[in-house]
């Protein structure tokens, strides 16, 4: 039975690489002082050009701080021009490491220390042994297109369209790493896929791994030895499917005794009981394989968006010239030994990547192939006999008479194995460790270092240096992680200052403005600005400041004081390549320009970055057709948009104010919060201040309360920063003991109150029922007891009599 799964291809006529920036991707580096790598094959199948890569150098990650990614792909995403999907992943384990040699690892034992591999740490490894001898040992997909190339006869899974000649690369499986999502057991966990159709994100998500088990065909050892080993059948694969599976039964006693035997017995039992524990067979059972299910990998499902866009045949830049990124909370793996991974995979609109089938085989004249039947002719409006006749078909190169005269033919630059394509970086190791204890609530923002040193053109395609993220908003009471890395083995020729070939970095402030500037145009920005980021002298550090940092922490960034003992310092040289300050609290409100003294060199590189400093808590996503949460990290405050309700991604902020600093901040607008009542909430800011949701929609806003008891009182007014004296109220959707929902259509400022008018009706009104109860009651016990009123009435008779004889004039 042939196996059909639908799978993701690129499109490239050249080399469409991706490389990871921040983190640093190794594209199959270890520490080669040269300009190419050395090895393509070390770890894994990049594709991408040997320029490519930084030098090994690992960091760590708190749980719950922000990573941030960084990359560069050549051909375009998020564009008309062709399908893309990239794919984000990580996996840790005990045995992942970068290792020493730039040799890949072997996969014969005997070349390893001790005879196993795994354990022989000179070889960098990220799969370990035994998944790659499950992938080599597996029958490939049948099912997949693999256009016209010859596989040679290839029937494992190391055999794919792209990799037709069954090459190996580390331990990783060839076919796992061309389509996505795979569907046996593989050790990657998803973070994210962003793709230029985010009408699939249901079907990514659904069929993760991370949330969805995998099966896989388990034939019983002596039987794989005895198809291998005996029969001679070496190209012997292990089932995909379940039913070819199942079909498998071995009886072993009667079929190492058969006539039919290729090998001696002595030599054919021989083989079986060297790859077998021989107290593990029983010569009188019948062996079954069993299709066994690997559980899923219990974590989340990935986040899927729509991809950020990028232009063709350009490493570089994306919309607004800022580089595109993802941001991700490391989650609690707390583990030692990780990686990343990320891939692109680009597709070509001339055929429905999405939906090959069995009619797509090759065209053949005896053993010569000639093309594919795939339906180009559809694209182009000719029938199938006058597409082919023309040259209109999906073949190498294929020469097309576009006129139909013969007059004008002309050749295409079609390679058939890149009209669906997937590329590949990796990070070096990293660490995932548990919060530390002493740190109070509050977001974890790294800082990093990316690029290497070397021009623009010498370092192509790897950047120059710069800090990671260049402009960073943090929230009061938050922390900010300084931690890089770096290498030694960098090409000596390579521009830069400082030793050669050395990686080195520092933080110090910038000078102050040399004269006045216009300030900027945003209310919610901080008065006070540090640093002028034209400048390129650094501030005394008598007179500096940086979010609120101790002097003693100022000197560690600027001097490495914390890794280091004096030495020549004056660029840094006698420091190591890797730098930690650990996590810093935030006490400083401010915006604060900073640089690197030994790698700002003006007209050749910047190396500067910017930390804005608010009151607000500020968390921001982008959201497309599909929708998503922007919520407030220690706080019910988030946004929820619905899916549908963005034509188009759009990158959402949320800012958080403290009850006590929002009525300054209405000041600095030149308005109050309008009306009667007591302000019960912090002020929430959703940008863009826009209508953002399509007609008949709305997204969902909800945020804390601080009285606890005014649920039933509340009502929520919203404003914009640009207009804070027009206020409106919106629609409550919900209103429990601690936090109110409502719905907005765009973004502003919004504020709850608690209704004075409310509280008085609501007041009257529990006056009411307490007197109806009373007089309910009151009808009940008489009817109950009637002998009662006849005494009450009695004595009120008496009481009348006394009164009216004390208010006689006489007695």
């Amino acid at each position: 039975m042939r196996l059909f799964v639908t799978f993701l291809a690129l499109l490239c006529a050249v080399r469409a690489d991706i490389y990871l920036h921040s983190p640093r991707g190794s594209n199959n580096r270890l520490d080669e002082a040269n300009r190419n790598r050395n090895n393509a094959n070390r770890l894994f199948d990049s594709q991408n050009n040997n320029r490519g890569g930084y030098n090994v150098g690992s960091t760590y990650y708190y749980e719950g701080s922000v990573v941030h990614f960084e990359w560069t792909n050549q051909h375009s995403c998020g564009d008309e021009n062709a399908a893309c999907n990239l794919v984000l992943q990580y996996s840790c384990d005990s045995s992942i490491r970068d290792g020493s040699s730039r040799r890949t690892i072997p996969q014969n034992a005997a070349q390893c220390q001790d005879y196993n591999c795994e354990t022989d740490l000179k070889y960098g490894m990220h799969e370990n042994v035994m998944y790659y001898e499950n992938c080599r040992t597996r029958a490939r997909n049948q099912g997949l297109f693999i256009a016209d190339r010859n596989l040679n006869r290839g029937t494992n899974a190391r055999y794919t369209r792209q990799n037709n000649n069954g090459a190996r690369y580390g331990y990783e499986c060839p076919e796992e790493r061309d389509y996505y999502p795979y569907w046996s057991p593989t050790p990657w966990k998803d973070i994210v896929v962003m793709t230029s159709n985010a009408s699939r994100c249901p079907y990514y998500q659904a069929e993760s791994q991370n949330v969805k088990s995998r099966f896989a065909c388990v034939v019983p050892e002596p039987y794989f030895q005895y198809q291998r080993r005996c029969v001679g059948n070496r190209g012997y694969v292990i089932p995909v499917t379940k039913e070819e599976c199942e079909k498998i039964s071995w009886n072993y006693a009667r079929d190492i005794t058969t006539k039919r035997r290729p090998r001696p017995r002595s030599r054919c039992v021989a083989a079986l009981v060297a790859a077998d524990d021989p107290t593990r067979v029983d010569t009188s059972l019948i062996l079954n394989a069993t299709w066994v299910e690997y559980p899923s990998h219990g974590i989340p499902a990935p986040d899927c968006v729509e991809a950020p866009w990028s232009r063709d045949n350009h490493l570089g830049n994306g919309i607004g010239g800022f580089p595109n990124t993802y941001n991700w909370t490391m989650p609690g793996l707390n583990h030692e030994f990780c990686v990343f991974r990320m891939r692109y995979n680009i597709s070509t609109s001339d055929y429905d990547a999405w939906a090959p089938n069995s009619s797509w085989t090759t065209r053949r004249n005896g053993q010569n192939i000639l093309s594919t039947n795939v339906p180009i002719y559809e694209q182009v409006g000719l029938d199938e006999t006058t597409a082919y006749a023309r040259g209109y078909e999906f073949r190498q190169n294929p020469v097309v008479d576009v006129f139909g005269t013969e007059n004008l033919p002309l050749r295409l630059a079609i390679n058939t194995n890149q009209f669906g394509r997937t590329f590949e970086d990796r990070s070096h190791t990293f660490a995932s460790r548990p919060r530390p204890a002493d740190l109070a609530p509050g977001a974890i923002h790294n800082i990093q270092v990316r690029g290497k040193r070397g021009n623009i053109v010498q370092n192509y395609p790897g950047v120059e240096y710069d800090f990671v993220p260049n402009r960073l908003h943090v929230g009061l009471g938050e922390y900010v992680h300084f931690q890089w890395t770096g290498s030694n083995t960098n090409p000596n020729n390579n521009a830069g200052q400082g030793q050669r070939g050395t990686d080195r970095h520092n933080v110090v402030m910038l000078a102050d403005p040399q004269y006045p500037e216009r300030p900027e145009q945003n209310p919610l920005a901080p008065e006070i600005v540090y640093g002028k980021w034209g400048r390129s002298y650094p501030q005394h550090l008598d007179n500096a400041t940086l979010l609120g940092f101790s002097r003693e922490d100022m000197e560690v960034l600027a001097f490495l004081t914390n890794s280091q003992f004096r030495g020549e310092m004056s660029e840094l040289d006698d420091a190591g390549t890797y730098f930690d300050l650990t996590p810093k609290k935030v006490t400083q409100i401010g915006t604060y320009h900073y640089m690197c003294t030994r790698n700002n060199n003006f007209s050749n590189r910047s190396q500067k970055g910017k930390i804005v400093v608010g009151m607000a808590s500020i968390m921001n996503k982008v959201i497309g057709i599909n929708g998503g949460m922007v919520r407030i990290m220690n706080s019910n405050s988030s946004v929820m948009i619905p899916p549908g309700a963005f034509s188009s991604p759009l990158d959402i902020q949320l800012e958080e104010w403290p009850q006590t600093d929002c009525q300054q901040l209405l000041e600095n607008m030149g308005s109050s919060i309008f009306g009667q009542g007591e302000t019960v909430s912090n002020c929430l800011v959703v940008n863009p201040q826009d209508n953002l949701a399509q007609s008949g929609m709305a997204m969902e806003i909800t945020m804390d309360l601080s009285k606890n008891d005014a649920a039933s009182n509340i009502r929520v007014y919203q404003t914009t920063t640009s207009s804070a004296s027009a206020w409106t109220e919106v629609t409550v959707v919900n209103a429990e003991q601690n936090m109110v929902t409502f719905e907005s259509q765009g973004g502003g400022l919004f504020v709850a109150k608690e209704d004075p008018d409310l509280v008085l009706i609501g007041s009257v009104v529990a006056a009411c029922i307490v007197v109806v109860i009373i007089l309910i009651g009151t009808v009940v016990y008489f009817k109950r007891f009637p002998g009662k009123i006849s005494r009450i009435r009695h004595n009120v008779g008496h009481s009348y009599t006394y009164v009216k004889r004390s208010l006689q004039s006489k007695v």
